[in-house]
């Protein structure tokens, strides 16, 4: 009997608490109380925060040939091809195309971030500020891997409001954040959201791709502004939208304020960006994969190349080496690897944690800048031969770099070709990497010159071109 009591006492508590548990939960949601509750607002942080993001407006002269309508017919240009009349007629015709974007005052002495693609092309950038102050901007640097560029405007000593930028590391799906810009050119918005996703990439936006997504309406316009954390700092740059329809569709996407302060920090005088360099490359890790090296669970990058004057080959990275996280920020997949070495100074000391032989280590790497080895030794070429009209460079880490190619690429490179030049007519194309002059290796440009100079019956040039290897003869 008292066993019976017992369970039927114990029974009551656990109802009871339930019940209670129950009743604090709900209680956690109320409804607005007091004048206090009632006027929670983010007026404050937008009073302090909109007048540094900024309008940019830029023009540009499009410069254009209108052919005689003769020329233009389809049944002409389907037996002569669409160069037919090319040349014949001809008048340059000149317009003006205006874009509008958005900015953010980083510097008191003037400096301002946006995207690269709000001012690319440009011939006048002009900002307007929150006040109606309106001034000339000077290009200072872009960055296309990033789609950032530096601008600087001059005030004659007037202060300008600013934005302080965060530590996006900091950042939580699901923290509250504001975006603030000029879309469709109405003026100055600010819209609210939450943070959706970290670390984005693979969304076809940038290669040094690691963004902040969010839910914050972000429309046409809006590239370049603000998008603010709730301590009134710059969490990112404002850069993309995902829509089908132009407008905003609750997918938005925005460069982390660590790529920001890498951009500005890597800035020279020079006005060029310089970013570091690893000096390697791999393969994300996948579960076959880790499966074979007994890594458990599938992460990290699993190295293939290091190049010979690297600072991974300089700290004793070598190829079957697992990068698992760069200064203990993990890096699950190639493109996390390259955004954690881009955020970093060119000059500074990062750690890696490395799988080895089932172990883990750390290396320490001073980090470099791609070094130009060989020197480019930039070279139009002239005279009778089947490459008059080109204009070659040696490949180097450097070069590659600035052109966003394989950083393992060697040779003679085609810069550009002349539009008309006997190269061109040939079928050369810019890219191409020169591998040989009648069998004798082009290793350099000195020795491609030097092939150049003499003379032969028949040419046989030998070219790489997308992997593929193209034998090229002319009589």
């Amino acid at each position: 009997m008292y066993l019976i009591s017992f369970k039927i006492i114990a029974l009551g508590l656990f109802i009871f608490f339930s019940f209670l548990s129950v009743r604090v939960f709900a209680v956690e949601k109320i409804i607005p109380k007091s004048k206090v509750q009632i006027n929670l607002s983010f007026a404050p942080l937008v009073r302090t925060t909109a007048p540094a993001v900024v309008n940019i407006y830029t023009r540009k002269i499009v410069r254009t040939r209108a052919r005689m309508p003769l020329f233009n017919d389809p049944f002409f240009r389907q037996f002569f091809g669409n160069e037919f009349g090319a040349g014949i007629g001809n008048r340059e015709i000149k317009r003006q195309q205006n874009s509008l974007g958005s900015g953010v005052i980083v510097g008191e002495d003037g400096v301002i971030v946006t995207n690269n693609h709000v001012i690319e092309g440009a011939d006048t950038i002009r900002v307007v500020l929150y006040d109606r102050r309106e001034f000339d901007a000077k290009l200072v640097a872009t960055d296309e891997k990033t789609d950032l560029a530096i601008l600087r405007i001059k005030t004659n000593g007037k202060p300008l409001p600013v934005i302080g930028l965060s530590d996006s590391d900091d950042l939580e799906v699901g923290d509250l954040v504001l975006a603030i810009g000029n879309p469709f050119g109405v003026g100055q918005t600010v819209t609210s959201g939450i943070v959706s996703a970290l670390s984005r990439s693979g969304v076809g936006l940038s290669r040094l791709g690691s963004f902040i997504q969010t839910d914050a309406a972000i429309n046409p316009g809006n590239s370049g502004g603000a998008l603010v954390g709730l301590d009134g700092r710059l969490v990112g740059i404002n850069t993309a939208i995902y829509s089908k329809s132009g407008g905003s569709q609750g997918i938005g996407f925005a460069v982390p304020s660590n790529m920001v302060r890498a951009v500005i920090r890597g800035v020279s005088e020079a006005g060029k960006f310089v970013r570091p360099w690893l000096g390697a490359s791999g393969q994300t890790i996948n579960q076959s994969i880790a499966i074979s090296l007994g890594l458990e669970p599938p992460a990290g990058i699993l190295i293939n190349s290091v190049h010979i004057h690297g600072a991974a080959k300089k700290a004793g990275l070598r190829i079957g080496d697992v990068i698992l996280a760069v200064n203990q920020h993990t890096t699950p997949d190639d493109n996390a690897l390259a955004y954690r070495i881009a955020t970093l100074p060119v000059g500074g000391q990062v750690v890696l944690k490395i799988w080895r032989g089932k172990k883990i280590y750390d290396l320490n790497l001073s980090l470099i800048a791609a070094p130009e080895i060989p020197k480019r030794k930039i070279t139009p070429l002239k005279g009778v031969h089947p490459l008059q009209g080109a204009t070659v460079a040696n490949m180097s880490p450097a070069l590659a770099d600035e052109l966003d190619l394989d950083q393992f690429l060697k040779g003679v490179f085609f810069l550009a070709i002349k539009r008309g030049s006997l190269a061109y007519r040939l079928g050369f194309k810019q890219g191409d990497f020169i591998r040989a002059v009648n069998g004798e290796n082009t290793s350099n440009v000195k020795a491609l010159l030097n092939l150049l100079q003499k003379t032969y019956e028949r040419w046989r040039i030998t070219v790489q071109r997308d992997g593929k290897t193209l034998d090229l003869v002319i009589n």
